[in-house]
């Protein structure tokens, strides 16, 4: 299903997760790729919103996970575009890292990163408070230790991964099976609620994403914690 959330956001729901085109300075962001099985999916939601791969602008990652960057590779080599991350996810997806064996959520993405092709793109690490576009860079480690949120104030818009999940108009923290660190997360997520502007849509990797309010939901997620 391809849905426009708000004026230039769409969000592609694929294979169990969602991805996200956003119209930007520069051209179209993706953010998100989701499985290997879901290029075609990203291919019809491009289509869909009046883009093809190849207008792609940037790819902004929220993460490494089998399930945000697995359709990368499928959508090669039309797509030729920069892929930004945190550098331990950026370094997981390149190879250049594994992900550790003593972590219950790292011996998780070794297994699954069989099915993970490497893209032949260019990847760019960031860091927290990086700007890319409209977008500035929020490090919020837990799910995976280089987990990125992206929030645009032109778009009024987060960008938020799996720092969260979605429903019934709520936002839940990621929890410990799909986690490197549950406590992490938390901290993350008051941080977040803390530093960022405020924004209307919350757009989750896993659930519904929220329309109006996010800002709002984030900060009584993080009073809950």
């Amino acid at each position: 299903m391809v849905r426009e959330l708000s004026p230039g956001v769409w969000q592609f729901e694929l294979h169990g997760v969602n991805a996200y085109l956003i119209e930007d300075d520069g051209g179209p962001t993706l953010v998100d790729a989701g499985t290997p099985l879901d290029a075609a999916g990203i291919r019809t939601g491009l289509a869909e919103a009046g883009y093809e791969p190849a207008d792609v602008s940037r790819v902004l990652l929220t993460h490494y996970d089998l399930d945000h960057v697995g359709g990368l590779a499928g959508l090669t080599p039309e797509l030729d575009a920069p892929v930004y991350a945190h550098r331990f996810d950026a370094e997981l997806l390149s190879g250049e890292r594994s992900p550790p064996l003593a972590n219950h959520k790292g011996a998780l993405q070794r297994l699954l990163g069989l099915f993970v092709t490497r893209p032949p793109l260019e990847i760019e690490t960031i860091e927290d408070g990086d700007e890319i576009g409209s977008f500035t860079a929020y490090h919020t480690p837990g799910h995976s230790p280089g987990h990125m949120v992206f929030v645009s104030e032109a778009r009024g818009g987060a960008l938020l991964g799996d720092l969260v999940g979605g429903g019934d108009g709520e936002l839940t923290p990621s929890g410990w099976v799909m986690s490197y660190d549950t406590a992490e997360v938390a901290a993350s997520i008051r941080d977040l609620a803390e530093r960022a502007p405020a924004f209307e849509v919350a757009c989750v990797g896993h659930g519904e994403p929220l329309t109006t309010g996010g800002s709002d939901a984030l900060a009584a997620l993080a009073a809950r914690l």
